[in-house]
């Protein structure tokens, strides 16, 4: 969690955001509105680029909880960040499936591109690297995650390739970074080989 010297004084969400969150909480029924405290912290996320104890705050008032149970969310989830984060957010799983197929690798290869550990930002903020516990896509591991997109079966190499461009400002491609199709088997189908409608 960042320090008092960081921390702003007061939350709100602005107008744009304030919309959203009344369309988060309008979906669900009288009395149970806390159903939206996750939408909430992500918008104020969003907003902010971190999550303040200021929004923490105000997001228990809206939604009628008590804090400590708004933080119980916050430090549950690692999506959440709690201190200031870089322009760019990458985030590597290392969790035993994304560690058995080599998130070492990638890890390494972030920290050498980046010149940054985990829970660190650039020197001019455009950086910021993330240790994560399971992005639920241990098929296509080891993954790396930047802002909202999924790099997957990735490797050292390919992590600074990836890095690399995200430095000449493009987006590279999410997704496989292999020849598969989304989450299919490495080498093409093992079974269903042929179906109604493949040539």
């Amino acid at each position: 969690m960042a320090d008092d010297a960081q921390q702003p004084a007061s939350f709100a969400y602005t107008p744009d955001y304030q919309a959203k969150v009344d369309k988060e909480i309008a979906k669900y029924p009288p009395g149970r509105q806390q159903s939206a405290v996750m939408a909430l912290l992500d918008l104020a996320q969003r907003q902010h680029g971190w999550v303040t104890r200021a929004a923490v705050a105000h997001i228990a008032g809206l939604l009628e909880m008590p804090e400590i149970r708004v933080w119980e969310v916050v430090s549950f989830y690692t999506m959440y960040r709690t201190t200031p984060g870089g322009r760019v957010n990458v985030h590597v799983c290392t969790t035993t499936p994304c560690w058995l197929r080599g998130s070492d690798e990638v890890v390494a290869a972030c920290k050498k591109k980046l010149g940054i550990g985990f829970g660190e930002a650039t020197e001019d903020g455009q950086f910021a690297l993330h240790e994560v516990e399971c992005l639920g896509a241990c098929v296509n591991a080891p993954i790396l995650q930047i802002d909202d997109d999924y790099y997957e079966d990735m490797d050292g190499p390919k992590t600074e390739a990836i890095l690399d461009a995200f430095l000449r400002g493009e987006t590279p491609t999410p997704g496989p970074q292999i020849e598969r199709q989304t989450s299919a088997p490495v080498g093409g189908r093992t079974t269903l080989q042929s179906v109604d409608g493949d040539d």
